[in-house]
């Protein structure tokens, strides 16, 4: 049995939600190889074939896999499947555009987000929110499966020395995306999806202007900025601050969320956190019933001090 496992990259470097599908992909079983399809992207292949656990690399090097573009991907990873009983994805927004489409090629259902991995045909889902868990089993020749990252522990990074190989299909430019442009956010906290600690505000935060107070707060922690869809929608925050079911899924070892009631899609998002932080001046609010801890009370006149306590 051996394993596809698509990989998200820049064509410089790996991308961290990788890690953690290779780590499920292992507990499926089999061999692991991984497939890089970009331009010039060697560096990315070489840093793929360091990963502990992996035995192969595939190489897909060619112009139309420069920016990931799904349309052109999808027909690629679809014919190299072939060969493989399972390809695994991320739940990234990459592996959300890439992965479906591969499944519909591959005339197979596609199991989404898992959080564990039976045995090599059993897998574990979260369904309605999160609120059950599913175990699905696949009769398909080659199951399509995308993994929720913050499941399962990272792979090692370094220690592996798997072998490069080009693969059999370099790729083909379908005519049917374009890529234009991206603006790309830059910021000096850590990514959402990857912080250790994150400091999130809803639609009791008031106004855009009021996240400077989280933001002060975040920059003390050395934590990143997260906020609820409520917040989002009401224009206070950019769409890529979102953290729950229609936004991004983290786990971070602390979580603070700030004016946030606790609707069942923000919990969805973040309930797998090791710390909940609750501040919220409603007592009976939602999110109290998940807090590690919480504390009632004006955030307003709480976050600041709560900042300047940090200082000390």
């Amino acid at each position: 049995m051996t394993i596809l496992v698509v990989a998200d990259h820049d064509n410089n470097s790996i991308k961290p939600a990788t890690l953690p599908v290779i780590s499920a992909a292992q507990k499926a079983g089999g061999d692991i190889a991984v497939l890089v399809a970009g331009k010039d992207c060697k560096p990315a292949a070489e840093a793929a074939a360091k990963i502990a656990g992996v035995s192969k690399v595939l190489v897909a090097d060619h112009a139309a896999n420069e920016h990931g573009l799904a349309e052109n991907l999808a027909p690629l990873v679809a014919k190299l499947a072939a060969g493989y009983s399972h390809v695994f994805g991320s739940t990234t927004s990459f592996g959300k555009n890439l992965m479906p489409r591969v499944a519909a090629l591959l005339d197979v259902a596609q199991i989404s987000d898992i959080v564990a991995v039976e045995s090599a045909d059993s897998f574990v889902r979260p369904i309605y929110a999160g609120n059950a868990l599913a175990t699905v089993q696949s009769s398909d020749t080659i199951k399509v499966v995308t993994v929720r990252g913050t499941a399962f522990p990272a792979a090692a990074s370094e220690g592996g020395s798997a072998a490069i190989e080009t693969a059999s299909e370099a790729g083909n430019d379908a005519g049917k995306s374009k890529f234009l442009r991206q603006e790309l956010s830059k910021s000096e906290r850590p990514e959402l999806t990857s912080a250790k600690i994150i400091v999130s505000g809803g639609r009791g935060m008031g106004s855009g202007e009021n996240f400077k107070l989280l933001e002060a707060l975040a920059d003390r922690l050395g934590a990143a900025v997260g906020a609820s869809r409520a917040a989002v929608d009401a224009g206070f925050v950019p769409n890529d601050y979102q953290v729950g079911q229609t936004g991004k899924i983290v786990a971070p070892e602390l979580y603070l969320a700030v004016g946030i009631s606790g609707a069942i899609q923000h919990l969805a998002g973040m309930k797998d956190s090791k710390v909940i932080v609750a501040i919220n001046k409603d007592e009976e609010a939602p999110i109290f019933q998940i807090a590690d801890y919480g504390l009632v009370g004006d955030l307003f006149k709480i976050v600041p001090e709560l900042t300047e306590a940090l200082k000390k």
